[in-house]
């Protein structure tokens, strides 16, 4: 630094030198240096979410805590990048059961347990030195090597564990294979290695997302006959029809093993054990390579949102500990759901739950998840009494920052394990940022599922008539989402379709599909309900910004609810299943709506990337209840009125001429045919619009129908 004499003596030289006619060199050497221009601060850059979404600038600093929380835990947990998520995600090729190539060893986390034993048909179900496992030294795990016959395919198993105070009889935590004792009901694990494990013939498999087009379903309920469906029985029966309906994904619900089947899958107690009262984890091979051989992805409907409270079956109290796995205190068990939820501030069950993620992935090619109850997992109420009705309601601090960083890394690691992978969000908050991308503050989902629609449907036919049907609000409601945030849009689930709700055919028709619904017979409620089922599903389809869903069944307007078998029933499985048989007989008016579905799905289809075409209204009127909006060169028309209809109602649409592709009214669908699908329509000419490229085009359109039309 220059001292102030310094300073002066150079002021000096400076200003003598050039007093005088400067020498060449010199003047080089004396140049007196510009000044730096001082630049105003940088306005700090936006972290993606924010910049997308300017409401969310104050709400900032939340957005990136949690981004910044779940990058320091992947940091963490990589050892600051020395290995992969995916190498921390590999507890399955650890704990429990596996063949060695000279014998057997078996490992679990059991920090709470002073002694575990196996006990199985090997020991005749007694404590045995032999099979005593030993603690690994300054773990919480257990470790027991066994002989290359001291245990046998087939043989049943579980651990007798003790711990201070107690002891019990427990299914290993991260076993692969459960199987249920007909005549005394008792769970047991399984030993299970074959000698022909299973040969993929489909190795490699990409989804089509373009759009992906999910059918719901259920094994179990897969099939006509009054009994739980195999996973052979879904492959020859129900594979075939999905793919000739033209769907492009199933989501298989209650895989994972769940002690009670009526509760849909829901209540898990083996988190790596596919369920074995469908058939055996080859089976469920065989039905996966099948279905991605037809061009089908494989959606599994993961729940790792909560867990059965089952002691004996599950992982309500392991080795002595009620909360090896669970969050203590008051935020142990679900207020509503009966019951427990994970601690997810725990690494080792962030190793449980991340690595049955990858389990999944990597043992039977499932496609991605579609994750059961991420409201419950955000929030410290589990979204129960909250109206979300701004903003400020995701980030009050009344959120689990633990389950947010879990849902993160899960998504993290599924997309590294495989990077066409889908994941979905059941979610009915509205969380911003769920299914944006992780660099952008978000927690990466691919989807997330657009529940307000269902809602919606229900509402509307409740409670508004016909004559008053908004279609505004409908087109709102069908396209209300974020548009950095890809959805799944579907009009209902198997949600509605439960014991306690209604499918929107039966709120519609109600009793009158038990007497009206055979072609000869079918009367103006049920012909009301046959028109509106179509055109609910025509604009929701239409709608998409990233695919669409539909549960099994419900495209052809399955009758009744889903009521497993339980005492109150007498332990029926009438209403357990899905009546082919009624879709399949030409004299009944369900094939209408089936036909009709795969005709939507094939329209849809036919424009490459449809979910990405922009949405672009061309006219809505409530007054006359008419909807126009076009996709690509696809122009959708609703006429909702239930009395009138239009003679050469006209819509500005590109210059061109049209043919009809789908008609909701045609014969083929149940409809009455009042409309020449056959005509090609042109555009009439309008002076003003030529600018714009723009004429008429003027429909018939019959009351209560909807028109699809093409540009060719």
């Amino acid at each position: 630094m220059a001292t102030k004499k310094e300073t002066t003596k150079k002021a000096t030289a400076t200003k003598k030198t050039t007093a005088k006619k400067p020498v060449a060199k010199k003047a080089t050497a004396k140049k007196p240096v510009a000044k730096k221009k001082v630049e105003a601060p940088k306005e700090p850059e936006h972290i993606g979410l924010v910049r997308n979404d300017s409401w969310l600038e104050p709400f900032e600093a939340a957005i990136r805590g949690r981004h910044d929380h779940a990058l320091w835990k992947i940091s963490q947990l990589t050892q600051n990048g020395k290995k992969t998520l995916s190498d921390f995600a590999s507890g399955h090729l650890y704990f429990g059961l596996h063949k060695l190539p000279k014998g057997w060893v078996f490992r679990e986390w059991a920090p709470n347990a002073t002694d575990i034993y196996l006990i199985g048909d090997f020991n005749n179900w007694k404590e045995d030195e032999k099979y005593r496992c030993k603690r690994i030294e300054g773990t919480g795990n257990w470790e027991l090597k066994l002989s290359e016959k001291a245990i046998k395919h087939g043989d049943l198993y579980k651990m007798k564990v003790k711990w201070n105070g107690g002891e019990g009889e427990r299914i290993p935590a991260w076993c692969r294979r459960v199987v249920q004792d007909d005549n005394t009901k008792i769970f047991s694990a399984q030993v299970w290695n074959p000698e022909k494990p299973y040969v993929w013939k489909k190795k490699t498999f990409k989804p089509s997302k373009s759009p992906l087009l999910i059918y719901e379903c259920h094994v179990g309920m897969g099939q006509d006959a009054e009994k739980v469906g195999t996973y052979k029985e879904f492959t020859e029966n129900v594979l075939p029809r999905v793919k000739k309906d033209g769907y492009n994904a199933i989501q298989v619900m209650a895989i994972q093993e769940h002690p009670y089947y009526g509760s849909f899958g829901y209540h898990v107690s083996s988190f790596f054990a596919p369920s074995s009262r469908f058939g055996t984890p080859e089976d469920l091979k065989e039905m996966i390579d099948t279905a991605h051989k037809m061009g089908i992805a494989v959606i599994m409907d993961i729940v790792h949102s909560h867990a059965v409270k089952n002691e004996v079956e599950g992982l309500g109290n392991l080795a002595g500990d009620p909360n090896q796995f669970f969050y203590p205190g008051d935020r142990h068990e679900h207020p509503a759901w009966d019951s427990l939820c994970f601690d997810y501030g725990k690494d080792e069950v962030l190793h449980f739950l991340l690595s049955n993620c990858r389990y999944w992935l990597d043992e039977f090619h499932f496609d991605g998840f579609r994750f059961d109850g991420v409201t419950s997992m955000l929030y410290y109420s589990h979204g129960l009494g909250e109206a979300f009705g701004g903003y400020g309601d995701y980030f009050n601090g009344h959120e689990d920052d633990n389950a947010i960083c879990y849902l993160t890394l899960a998504n993290c690691l599924i997309h590294e394990e495989n990077p066409n992978a889908i994941t979905i969000a059941e979610e009915v908050s509205g969380m911003p940022g769920l299914a944006a991308k992780f660099e952008d503050g978000g927690y990466g989902f691919d989807y997330r599922m657009a529940m307000n629609i269902p809602d919606y449907w229900i509402k509307t036919i409740k409670e508004v008539r016909d004559e008053d049907i908004n279609v505004c609000s409908i087109f709102w409601e069908v396209k209300n989402r974020r548009p950095d945030e890809k959805t799944i849009s579907y009009c209902e689930s198997h949600d509605q379709a439960l014991v306690g709700d209604k499918t929107i055919i039966f709120r519609l028709i109600d009793a009158d599909m038990y007497w009206h619904f055979a072609k000869k017979d079918v009367n103006d409620i049920a012909q009301r309900g046959i028109a509106l089922h179509k055109m609910i599903r025509l604009v929701t389809a239409a709608a998409i910004n990233g695919g669409y869903l539909n549960f099994m069944g419900n495209e052809f307007g399955h009758p009744e609810w889903i009521d497993f078998p339980r005492e109150g029933n007498g332990w029926s499985y009438k209403y357990a299943r899905r009546q082919w048989n009624l879709v399949d007989n030409k004299d009944l008016c369900y094939h209408w709506l089936g036909d009709f579905d795969r005709e939507m799905l094939k329209t849809i289809k036919s424009v490459r990337n449809f979910q990405d075409k922009p949405l672009v209204e061309i006219w809505h009127d409530d007054g006359d209840q008419v909807l126009c909006f076009m996709r690509g060169d696809l122009v959708f028309v609703f006429n909702f009125s239930p009395t009138r209809s239009y003679t050469d109602y006209g819509f500005l649409v590109p210059t061109g001429s049209y043919k009809v592709v789908l008609n909701t009214d045609s014969k083929d669908f149940g409809g009455n045919g009042f409309a020449d699908d056959t005509i090609t329509h042109f555009t009439n000419y309008d002076p003003l619009y030529v600018n714009d490229k723009k004429e008429w085009l003027k429909l018939y359109i019959p009351a209560r129908s909807a028109v699809v039309l093409k540009k060719i």
